[in-house]
């Protein structure tokens, strides 16, 4: 027969011993959309999209940061701030005289914006980690997508929004992390639409959490 040693298991207990006498009370679900860290090239912009984030509870950090400063900044300021959506914008066009669309040099800031997801993507090159939103007006579409942006303007080389980055945000932060939203829904929730706005499936950043805490400051 062997001896059981551990004699402290087989005491007996009553029911209070191993429930908490707290009273019961209505649990409730908080949220955490995600976090935006919007780099412009346009101070008045920036501030104006900073206000609509504000208006839409959404939680944003904005550096102004010129066009062609934004690929060397971009990387220390994700490591400084972490967020979920990154935004890279701030005025862009095609040089007049010359359109031909397929390069690079006939664009005003469109290589900062590539040369910056790139930068970005060495930081964060999981595309549902980190979310990026990059170009301007007429920016040169397909090769910031290719650079690895998740969504980006321009598709027709047209003028966007000052506030389609911000609408852009809003869709994926308020979006649930298990459902992937299709670059249709993002472009239909913009002012400027596919002509502007495009790019590719993503996973939301909409998080429910529970319980909510009992104290609030």
């Amino acid at each position: 027969m062997i001896r059981n040693n551990y004699p402290l298991r087989h005491r007996s207990y009553s029911k209070k011993a191993f429930y908490r006498d707290t009273p019961k009370d209505d649990h409730r679900i908080f949220s955490r959309p995600g976090k935006i860290l919007h780099l412009d090239g346009d101070e008045e912009y920036l501030e104006t999209c900073l206000s609509e984030y504000k208006k839409l509870y959404m939680d944003a950090v904005g550096r102004y940061v010129p066009e062609k400063q934004q690929p060397t900044v971009v990387y220390k300021l994700l490591e400084e701030h972490k967020p979920d959506i990154l935004v890279l914008t701030g005025h862009d066009g095609v040089i007049k005289g010359d359109k031909s669309y397929l390069n690079v040099t006939n664009y005003r800031n469109s290589r900062y914006f590539i040369e910056a997801v790139k930068e970005a993507r060495k930081f964060e090159n999981d595309m549902d980690s980190l979310i990026i939103f990059a170009g301007a007006c007429q920016s040169m579409y397909s090769e910031i997508i290719r650079a690895g942006a998740n969504f980006a303007s321009s598709p027709k080389r047209v003028l966007i929004h000052a506030l389609d980055p911000v609408l852009v945000c809003k869709k994926i932060s308020f979006t649930r992390v298990d459902q992937i939203i299709s670059p249709q829904e993002v472009a239909a929730s913009t002012i400027t639409g596919p002509e502007g706005i495009g790019g590719l499936q993503t996973r939301g950043k909409y998080r429910d959490g529970f319980p909510e805490d009992g104290y609030k400051s």
